[in-house]
C-alpha cells in the first residue's frame, strides 16, 4: 500500500438495526461530548486563551492582508452587539446581510449570535445577477428584517431599493445611500452590561441564523438553524476529526457565506481557535489565480472545498513545484463537499502528493445539508473513495428508510432543524411518522452485513425517472458517470430521457478545456464559435458513443446529446446560487430543445452515438 500522512481520527464503529418495515437505523457507538450553548463562547474563550491570534483575515483593495485578532474581535463583538440591542431587534426583526463576506459581515454575524438575534445571510446574486429581484423580495418578505446590511450602497442599492423592507435600517461600510447608517457608527457603540446580560440570556434552541436553502426545487426556503444545531455540528466534527483539536484550522476559504459549507468552516475556526482567511478567488476561470497566491502566502493545514476547486487546483501543482511543496508539505487533511469528487481527480492529487511528499494526504469527505447543520455522515478513515459518504456521527440516529427502489437518508439528533421559517405548511413535510428529518438523499451501504464499513451515496431520489419501457433511470450515479466520462469538457449535465424511449443528455461545456480542441480560432473567438467549432462536436459525438458502448442496458446507455449555448437562468430557477443546476425547472423552461433532442429527424445540433439501437 501507498503510504499516507497519518493524523488523528475518530472512531467509525457503528451500530445498525433492522426493522420490520425494512428500514435499517445505525448510530455510532460513541457518544456525543458535552458543548457549548453557544459559538461565542468559543470566541470569549480564546479572546482570553489566544488574545493575539488571527480570528479572520482579508485582502483590502491595495492587496495588503487586514486582520482581526480573537481579542479585537470580541471587543468589535460588544460594541455592536450593544448597538443591535439598543435598536430592539430580535426574532419578528431579524438582520439581513446581502453582500458577500467580509471583515464587517463577520463582525456583524458574530455580534448578533452573542446577543441572541437572528441573522440572515441573503445570496448576493439574488442583489446583483438577478433582474427581477424575484428571490430576494421573497427571501425578505419571509424575514421582515428590521436591519439590513451591504458593504457598499451604490451597488446595492437598486437591489435595497426593489426589496428592503421600508422601515428597515440599511447599514453601509461604502457609498452610502440616502438614510443608510454607516457601519462604523456601530462600531463606535460603547458597550454596557446589557451586552452580557443577553448574552447570558441566549438558551441553546433560540434561533441563530436562517439559512435559505439554494432553491433546487423551487423558491429558497429559510432552514432555522439554532445555537445548539451549530454547537452540537462542532462538536460532532472533532470528535470524528480529532487532528482538528489538536492543530487549529489555518484556513483560505472562497465559499458564499450564505451558504451552509462556508457558515460551518468559519464555525470549525472559532470552536478550534483557529484562523480564517476569505480567499477572494474563485474555481472559475481568470480568479483562481488569487486562489493560488494566497494559497502560498497562508499556507493553510487545512484544505477545505468543493470538487471543481480540486480540478482547477491540480494544473497549478503540476507546473509550479514551490506550490506543490508548500500546499502538500503544510496541509494534514482535504475534505471536499456539495457534490461528489471525480474519482480522476482524487487519483491526481494521490499522485501529487506522492511525487512531493512521498506519501498520499486524507481526504475526507461526509453528507450533510442546510437542515442538518449541515455534519450528519463522515468518511472519517484514510482510504475513502469517490461516492463513499461514511457513517453517523455520534449524536446522529440516522435512518435508510426504504422509498420505492431505494433507501432514503434520514436523521434525528441535537443538530437537526426544528423546521423552515414561517413556513408551517413545508416544515410539516420534513420529518417522517417517526421524528427523522427526510433529507431527499439516496444512500445504500456499502457493506449489508457491516455498517462501520460505511455508506454510498446513490443520487437523490427526486431526480429519478421512468423510460416508456417502464425502465428505471437512477440518475445521480449516471450523471456522475457522464461527467467524469467528458472531463474537462463540461460543467455539467442534464440527463433527460422521462416518459421516452432512450436516453439523452443535454450539456453544459466548458469553454475554456473545449478551446484547446480549436486551435484554429483565434484566442479572442467567441465562446458560442468553441461550442459550435466540427472539432468540439465531433469529439463530443466520440464520446457519446464510447459512454454508450459501456452501457449495461437501456437504463445507463446515453445515445443523444445537445450542446447547450445558452447558460442556464438563476432568475428562472434553473441553478441555484451556488451553481448547481435545477434539472426538473431547466427541462420544464426548455421544451422546445428537448423536443428538438427527440426529433424524429435529428437537427444538425444534435449528436447520436453510433450504435445500433439496442432493446
Amino acid at each position: 500500500m501507498t503510504p499516507i500522512r497519518k493524523i488523528s481520527l475518530g472512531p467509525s464503529e457503528t451500530l445498525m438495526e433492522r426493522t420490520a418495515g425494512g428500514a435499517v437505523k445505525l448510530r455510532a457507538k460513541a457518544q456525543l461530548d458535552a458543548y457549548p450553548a453557544k459559538i461565542t463562547d468559543r470566541l470569549v474563550q480564546f479572546a482570553k486563551a489566544a488574545p493575539d491570534r488571527v480570528l479572520i483575515g482579508q485582502r483590502d483593495a491595495k492587496g495588503e492582508w487586514q486582520t482581526i485578532t480573537y481579542a479585537q474581535m470580541l471587543d468589535k463583538v460588544r460594541r455592536v452587539g450593544q448597538a443591535l440591542l439598543a435598536r430592539g431587534l430580535n426574532a419578528e426583526r431579524p438582520i439581513a446581510a446581502l453582500s458577500a463576506g467580509d471583515l464587517d459581515h463577520a463582525v456583524l454575524k458574530l455580534a448578533a449570535m452573542h446577543v441572541g438575534i437572528p441573522f440572515s445571510p441573503i445570496s448576493p446574486p439574488y442583489s446583483l445577477v438577478s433582474t427581477d429581484y424575484g428571490k430576494l423580495k421573497h427571501v425578505l418578505g419571509l424575514l421582515t428584517p428590521g436591519l439590513v446590511f451591504a458593504a457598499d450602497g451604490g451597488q446595492f442599492a437598486k437591489a435595497i431599493a426593489a426589496a428592503a423592507p421600508k422601515d428597515a435600517e440599511i447599514v453601509v461600510r461604502a457609498n452610502p445611500i440616502l438614510g443608510a447608517t454607516s457601519f462604523d457608527d456601530l462600531l463606535a457603540t460603547s458597550p454596557t452590561p446589557a451586552v452580557d446580560a443577553a448574552a447570558a440570556k441566549v438558551a441553546p434552541d433560540d434561533v441563530m441564523k436562517i439559512l435559505f436553502t439554494s432553491g433546487s426545487t423551487g423558491m429558497p426556503k429559510g432552514v432555522i438553524q439554532t445555537q445548539r444545531m451549530f454547537a452540537a455540528n462542532q462538536q460532532m466534527q472533532i470528535e470524528m476529526l480529532p487532528i482538528l483539536r489538536e492543530q487549529p484550522p489555518v484556513v483560505v476559504d472562497w465559499m458564499p457565506w450564505n451558504h451552509t459549507f462556508a457558515h460551518s468552516d468559519l464555525g470549525n475556526v472559532i470552536y478550534n481557535g483557529g484562523s480564517f482567511y476569505i480567499d477572494d478567488g474563485r474555481p472559475v476561470p481568470g480568479q483562481f489565480e488569487r486562489t493560488v497566491r494566497n494559497l502560498r502566502e497562508i499556507k493553510p493545514n487545512y484544505y477545505f472545498n468543493v470538487p471543481k476547486a480540486y480540478e482547477f487546483l491540480i494544473p497549478h501543482l503540476r507546473a509550479d513545484k514551490e506550490l506543490r511543496e508548500s500546499f502538500f508539505g503544510r496541509v494534514q487533511m482535504m475534505f471536499y463537499a456539495a457534490a461528489g469528487l471525480p474519482q480522476f481527480i482524487w487519483d491526481a492529487l494521490d499522485e501529487l502528493a506522492l511525487q512531493t511528499v512521498g506519501e498520499r494526504i486524507v481526504m475526507i469527505t461526509g453528507l450533510g445539508m442546510t437542515e442538518t447543520a449541515p455534519f450528519m455522515l463522515c468518511a472519517n478513515w484514510p482510504d475513502g473513495f469517490a461516492g463513499l459518504v461514511g457513517v453517523p456521527a455520534p449524536g446522529v440516529e440516522f435512518k435508510l428508510a426504504p422509498v420505492d427502489r431505494k433507501f432514503e437518508a434520514r436523521m434525528k439528533g441535537p443538530s437537526m432543524t426544528p423546521g423552515y421559517w414561517r413556513q408551517p405548511d413545508l416544515t410539516a413535510k420534513l420529518y417522517d411518522e417517526e421524528g427523522y428529518l427526510k433529507t431527499g438523499d439516496a444512500v445504500r451501504l456499502l457493506d449489508e452485513r457491516d455498517a462501520s464499513k460505511g455508506i454510498v451515496f446513490d443520487g437523490r431520489i427526486a431526480e429519478d425517472f421512468k423510460l416508456l419501457t417502464g425502465t428505471w433511470v437512477s440518475v445521480g450515479p449516471l450523471k456522475t458517470k457522464i461527467v467524469l466520462h467528458f472531463a474537462p469538457y463540461v460543467r455539467d449535465v442534464v440527463t433527460t430521457g422521462a416518459d421516452r424511449d432512450e436516453l439523452g443528455v443535454l450539456f453544459f461545456a466548458d469553454g475554456v478545456a473545449c478551446r484547446a480542441l480549436t486551435p484554429d480560432l483565434p484566442s479572442g473567438a467567441p465562446e458560442i464559435d468553441v461550442l459550435r467549432h466540427p472539432a468540439v462536436r465531433r469529439r463530443f459525438a466520440e464520446l457519446l458513443t464510447e459512454l454508450a458502448k459501456t452501457a449495461t442496458g437501456s437504463a445507463s446507455r446515453v445515445v443523444r446529446g445537445m450542446i447547450l449555448e445558452d447558460q442556464p437562468s438563476i432568475d428562472k430557477h434553473e441553478m441555484t446560487d451556488k451553481g448547481s443546476l435545477n434539472a426538473r425547472a431547466l427541462l420544464d423552461n426548455r421544451r422546445d430543445l428537448l423536443a428538438e433532442l427527440y426529433a424524429d429527424k435529428p437537427s444538425p445540433r444534435v449528436l447520436l452515438a453510433k450504435l445500433e439501437k439496442v432493446a
